[in-house]
């Protein structure tokens, strides 16, 4: 019989992080409460939400792959025969697609494993470090979310907010699957936006600034909140957020441009990333970053699969821009010749989720949309022109809306920001308009089949 996605995440994480032998049990179907019962056993849920985030169905390829292959147009081909993913860049994507499930499933697992961690708080007795772990908790739980509903449900800007269907809304752990009640409806737009800011405002609060390497810390819980105020068209506190963090010093260009990617371990310049090594990663041979957007050896080290499309040439406005540029030639695993992103290239290295220069263009772009004082010290093109100067792109003046929107699509191509971009400003995507039905995942039909509660996507 089908499962649910509930009934087995919580025991997941605690199967494959922990270090704690008695946790090393025997998979089952649920968790009673009794079997977390340390600060240790805490943790361990914690660093599977962590673990989760690297998965191929998270940061480790597919919150970045899947959304470029729905804005496809001058950017991506997808020359691969995994028929799921050539659904998405063609837009006809099934209400059954395994990836969609995927997503879903991994997704509310990590939502789960933080409402875990949030109802086992009191275990820990250290009062810094609980707080710590609490806004840990938020900001996973509000991260999800945020994905979750840029996937599954129409954008903030398509208005409607309180009518039209978001994702169900799971704020309390489920220790046990009952089918009698763990059944829930999806809540609004709104609703969902209203829990991630307030998830991800109370993790600034609680986040030290230092928090470690790769644990989030309150500039990283700020760089969310400048992405979902940007989704929102709070252009305000777009800006004061970008702004907190650039003007915190705690972050620099890499430089020369090449250095931001590829890297074993953060970059100067990385605000949040996530971990890929030969132990932990997104997989080598069917998944993952790396696998798709490398070409076959002696060139890269992957299947090839996520070729450059001809047309991204065309977004660069200087032949000295270093990005126009920055891709390796080389070949598929079916025999298609093309180019290929080298921000991509190498195995296990750290993939960045958020870079300081996708801070600069928020802050710039923000501060230009709202109007009035800028926030912070610098001018829309000042802005602007850091990031260009940095990849020896001439500067610009008087800039506009539209240029920040290539400026973008120049500086953070092929890291799954273009989508939410034209979705934010309303504008076409691949020739459909922004809220065309199949810019929007399905629902998993999974879902929909063991719970009458969930209503499908328009489309599906």
């Amino acid at each position: 019989m089908k499962r649910t996605i509930f009934y087995i995440a919580i025991i997941t994480a605690l199967i494959t992080t922990s270090c704690d032998k008695k946790l090393d049990v025997l998979p089952q179907n649920s968790i009673t409460p009794e079997q977390i019962q340390t600060p240790e056993d805490v943790k361990a849920v914690l660093a599977g939400a962590y673990k989760l985030y690297q998965s191929p169905s998270a940061f480790g390829e597919q919150f970045l792959l899947i959304p470029d292959l729905l804005a496809s147009k001058n950017q991506v081909d997808w020359v691969g025969t995994f028929t799921e993913y050539r659904q998405y860049q063609n837009k006809d994507q099934l209400r059954d697609n395994q990836i969609a499930e995927d997503i879903w499933d991994s997704t509310y697992r990590i939502i789960l494993d933080a409402n875990t961690v949030l109802d086992k708080i009191s275990l820990i007795t250290d009062e810094d470090e609980k707080t710590t772990i609490i806004g840990e908790a938020e900001f996973m739980r509000g991260v999800a979310y945020f994905e979750l509903i840029n996937l599954y449900a129409q954008p903030y800007s398509a208005g409607n907010v309180t009518a039209n269907p978001g994702v169900p809304l799971i704020l309390s752990p489920v220790y046990e699957y009952d089918s009698t009640k763990d059944k829930p409806t999806r809540a609004t737009v709104d609703d969902v936006y209203k829990q991630v800011l307030s998830d991800l405002t109370d993790a600034v609060a609680k986040l030290p600034e230092d928090n470690g390497a790769t644990r989030a810390n309150k500039y990283v819980a700020k760089a969310f909140l400048a992405r979902v105020n940007m989704n929102m068209a709070n252009y305000e506190n777009a800006a004061a957020m970008a702004n907190d963090i650039i003007s915190s010093g705690l972050y620099s260009f890499a430089s020369p441009y090449d250095k931001a990617f590829n890297n074993d371990g953060y970059s100067p310049e990385d605000i949040f990333a996530i971990a890929q090594t030969n132990q932990s990663n997104a997989g080598i041979s069917n998944n993952g970053l790396t696998t798709f957007y490398s070409p076959q050896p002696p060139d890269g080290v992957g299947r090839g699969d996520a070729q450059v499309d001809p047309g991204y040439s065309s977004v660069f406005d200087d032949s000295n821009d270093v990005r126009g540029s920055f891709f390796t030639y080389g070949v598929s695993i079916g025999g298609s010749e093309g180019d290929y992103p080298n921000k991509w290239l190498q195995l296990y290295k750290y993939i960045p989720v958020v870079r300081l220069a996708e801070m600069y263009l928020t802050r710039g772009e923000a501060n230009l949309r709202k109007g009035g004082t800028p926030v912070g010290d610098a001018a829309p093109a000042e802005d602007i022109n850091i990031v260009r100067e940095r990849s020896n792109a001439s500067p610009l003046s008087g800039v506009t809306g539209d240029d920040f929107v290539a400026e973008r699509f120049r500086e953070l191509g092929f890291e799954g920001d273009r989508l939410w971009t034209l979705k934010r400003l309303k504008l076409d995507v691949d020739d459909r308009p922004f809220n065309d039905e199949k810019l929007v995942l399905p629902i998993p039909q999974r879902e929909t089949d063991v719970n009458s509660n969930l209503t499908q996507n328009p489309g599906y």
